[in-house]
């Protein structure tokens, strides 16, 4: 049937229109893959015991990596509104995980920085997923496996930079 979407188990070689079948399968098994290990993730780190979302520890992440950011200096950078931003960023400013300062060069902006309790929060966190990401690599995949994922994290990250729409 023409346009149907993959994930109805239709034919694969017309939807999307143009692409080959082969590299829409490998879109749907990839999508499939990277939200069942988001989930999982989500799962092992204990962001559900703390009440947040993969969003804002990402938000956290950024904001401890790159530095204090202004709302709309998020939002670009994770390709979403500035009101899914700001809803984000609510509970992280309510729990003390985030702070708020007036922008050096422009007092009408403000910068947003992780706060210590933010950045406490977030190593307890990264520590959780890791260990159990660790013990899950080590136990499922061998040496080589390892290296082929290696190489897949990499073309991952390439096509999470990928423009789109």
């Amino acid at each position: 049937m023409a346009g149907s979407c993959p994930k109805s188990g239709a034919d694969r070689t017309i939807w999307p229109v143009g692409r080959p079948s082969d590299t829409t399968a490998l879109a749907d098994e990839l999508s499939s893959a990277v939200t069942r290990i988001r989930h999982r993730l989500r799962e092992e780190t204990g962001l559900d015991d703390v009440g947040l979302s993969l969003s804002q520890l990402t938000l956290l992440n950024v904001l401890d990596k790159d530095g204090p950011r202004t709302a709309s200096e998020l939002a670009a950078g994770e390709h979403v509104s500035p009101q899914a931003i700001a809803q984000a960023l609510a509970p992280l400013k309510a729990k003390g995980f985030v702070t708020t300062q007036p922008h050096p060069a422009d007092r009408r902006k403000t910068l947003l920085a992780i706060s210590d309790q933010g950045r406490a929060l977030r190593a307890s966190l990264r520590d959780s997923r890791l260990r159990w990401l660790v013990q899950a690599l080590d136990e499922t995949l061998d040496a080589g496996e390892r290296r082929t994922l290696r190489e897949a994290a990499a073309l991952l990250a390439r096509l999470a930079a990928a423009g789109g729409k």
